[in-house]
Order: C-alpha cells, then structure tokens, then sequence
C-alpha cells in the first residue's frame, strides 16, 4: 500500500516557517441538492526539507506519515516556479543614490 497515498496539487502561500510550506488546494463540486458547482478551498501545511518552494509557486504534495501536530503532507516537486512580483524586484542601492543625486543637480540649476 505504500505506493497508495495522495497526492494533491497546489499554491504556495508561505514560506515563512523552517521546513514548512503552506499550500492552497481548490476543488470543485456539484452540490447534491441545488447543483451549483462550488468552489472549496484548503490549506496544508507540507514539509519541504531544503528550502526550495517559494510563495506562488505550483507545487505536488504527498501525503505521509504524521510529522509534527499539523503537518502530514511532504513536497514531492515543484511544477512551476512562480515569476517574480515587481516588489521582489532588487535595485541596488547605488543606483538609487545616483538617480537622486542626478535629480537633486537638475533642480538646483
């Protein structure tokens, strides 16, 4: 039976705790009695042993023996890496100090 467990896919939410990634998983069901297709979503937390899913990320999940009080899913792979919010974006902070100082010389003449 060990080849047997689930396996969901999902959303990286955080990353925030060591070794610890949470993931939204969405699904969709008929209702039984009205028939409206309803959307439920939930969140696991999945052991990821080195560090490697960031937030935004697609991931697959497994489930497994229980690790800690809420976590009983581990990372299998990372599907697709999530691209980078214009937030995460680095600009060094040299070019921030000469953008202010070519601003600061344009003003004073």
């Amino acid at each position: 039976m060990a080849g047997k467990r689930r396996e969901l896919i999902g959303k990286v939410v955080s990353n925030k705790m060591q070794k610890t990634i949470v993931v939204l998983v969405e699904s969709t069901f008929s209702h039984p009695l009205y028939k409206k297709t309803v959307k439920k979503i939930k969140k696991y937390k999945a052991h990821d042993e080195h560090q490697e899913a960031k937030e935004g990320d697609i991931v697959l999940i497994q489930e497994t023996r229980p690790l800690s009080k809420e976590k009983r899913w581990r990372l299998v792979k990372i599907l697709k890496r999530a691209e980078l919010a214009p937030s995460e974006v680095v600009v060094p902070k040299e070019e921030i100090a000469l953008e202010a100082g070519e601003n600061n010389d344009s003003a004073t003449n």
